[in-house]
């Protein structure tokens, strides 16, 4: 798709013409301009039902809700009537309008067609204004365009999508955009003493890695390290999860795939902030070989860890990509992603990702992001009250406390020992974020959650 700024309608083209409700357009008896209603003013003209002051995450909601109902009958060319909309208004209906024609259908031999628009059509914004505008639609266009990317790495099957996928996904990633990336294999991982990514490893026939990205522009303040759980299936090992919905687990990348699509898209938008991408990868599956509930495991930290749960296996292998990433990069600000537990679904829903830090100024800094997006975070504690439920009799710390109660908040406490007390440190459980329901898919499927949040946060950063 490419975006075009325009002063003046185009004769012959359709116009998607936008009304938030009370703007008394024509014929307001029979339009109401309620959310997400549509209306045929003419066959070259639809009126769009925004609602009572929508805020800037409903606007793309609304947008991709309309484009997708209808994404195979869109004509080549489009008008969005964004007179009188701010820049930042109209980018996020561009990136709405482009979400809309995301295609699930990855794997089928006969899918159902979806226009061309989406691909190689025209999307004009009427406007009287300059620069801002084309600005703002360009960078909504090249978000939407790094979310569908990560969507697709979401949606693939295990089959499909391996530690190495991520892997080569990276470095072709990083060979395009022009940051660095680098793949700690097996035999880098035991030789830096990896332990905890390669107990993981154990009962899989797919080798880890480590996936390390730089970013590094030609200016900048602030250096912000991102670590994304990387396990592309978990089975729960020998705690073996149940099987109605253990194909889901596909999913358990989702934190790998925000930092992933992170990285890219700043590195796209030339964003004035060093950021550093470590990605822990592997399998969680089950043989003979596998990590035991009781074994007593070590960690790239030096610390020792003894395993409760094998199915709390993010945990043990964010524990080396943190320390990882303080050891090496010593970053102003370090920031973890994963779908970690079901406990902060039990407790937030699938409205919101759990966010856990120490600091009150991240906290503040991330929440303002979340809530510009619409990829909202709620703040849960991380008090040392609750250090007791990873003391292990025999090892340094255990990774599961085996209450039902604090789980998410538990796991937290266990990952920030790893962070070798960093003063800027933020944990974001993307558990029931990452891969949902929505009107978009038959089915769950993934939701790029975090790349917009994370940055808007950076891009806060920079300023």
């Amino acid at each position: 798709m490419q975006i075009e700024i325009i002063q003046e309608p185009i004769e012959d083209v359709l116009i998607v013409r936008p009304f938030e409700q009370g703007a008394e357009p024509a014929n307001q008896e029979m339009f109401k301009a309620e959310k997400g209603e549509t209306w045929w003013y003419s066959s070259k003209e639809l009126w769009l039902g925004l609602g009572k002051t929508p805020k800037l995450p409903a606007v793309t909601k609304i947008f991709r809700s309309l484009f997708f109902k209808r994404k195979d009958r869109w004509p080549a060319h489009i008008i969005l009537d964004g007179r009188g909309c701010r820049a930042e208004w109209l980018g996020n209906a561009v990136n709405g309008i482009v979400l809309g024609g995301y295609d699930l259908q990855l794997y089928k031999t006969e899918p159902k067609a979806v226009s061309d628009f989406f691909k190689s059509g025209t999307l004009s914004i009427l406007t009287e204004k300059g620069s801002d505008v084309e600005q703002s639609a360009t960078t909504a266009l090249k978000t939407a365009q790094v979310q569908i990317r990560i969507m697709d790495l979401m949606n693939a099957p295990s089959n499909y999508k391996k530690p190495a996928t991520l892997a080569d996904w990276a470095r072709k990633s990083g060979a395009e955009h022009g940051y660095t990336v680098e793949i700690l294999e097996k035999a880098a991982l035991e030789k830096q003493g990896m332990h905890a990514l390669l107990a993981v490893n154990k009962g899989s026939d797919e080798p880890p890695v480590m996936i390390v990205s730089e970013y590094n522009p030609a200016h900048y303040t602030q250096t912000v390290a991102l670590v994304g759980k990387g396990v592309t299936f978990d089975t729960g090992g020998i705690s073996i999860k149940p099987s109605a919905n253990m194909h889901l687990m596909k999913s358990d990348m989702g934190g790998a795939a925000a930092v992933l699509g992170t990285i890219e898209l700043a590195a796209q938008l030339k964003l004035p902030v060093r950021i550093i991408g470590v990605i822990p990868s592997t399998e969680n599956s089950v043989d003979g070989s596998a990590m035991k509930p009781g074994d007593v495991i070590g960690s790239y930290a030096g610390k020792t860890i003894e395993v409760i749960d094998t199915d709390a296996e993010g945990r043990l292998i964010l524990a080396d990509g943190l320390h990882y990433a303080v050891k090496h990069y010593e970053p102003d600000v370090l920031i973890d992603l994963a779908t970690l537990t079901g406990s902060v679904i039990q407790t937030l829903g699938y409205e919101a990702a759990g966010l856990f830090t120490p600091n009150d100024h991240l906290a503040g800094q991330l929440t303002q992001a979340a809530d510009e997006t619409g990829e909202r975070l709620w703040r849960l504690p991380v008090w040392d009250e609750y250090k007791e439920e990873i003391s292990s009799d025999i090892a340094d710390v255990k990774n599961y406390h085996g209450k039902p109660l604090a789980g998410a908040i538990v796991a937290a406490k266990f990952l920030e020992v790893f962070t070798a007390g960093h003063p800027a440190w933020a944990h974001l459980d993307i558990a029931g974020m990452a891969f949902g329901d929505t009107e978009f898919a038959p089915g769950r499927a993934g939701t790029a959650y975090g790349v917009k949040l994370l940055i808007a946060y950076l891009s806060k950063l920079a300023g």
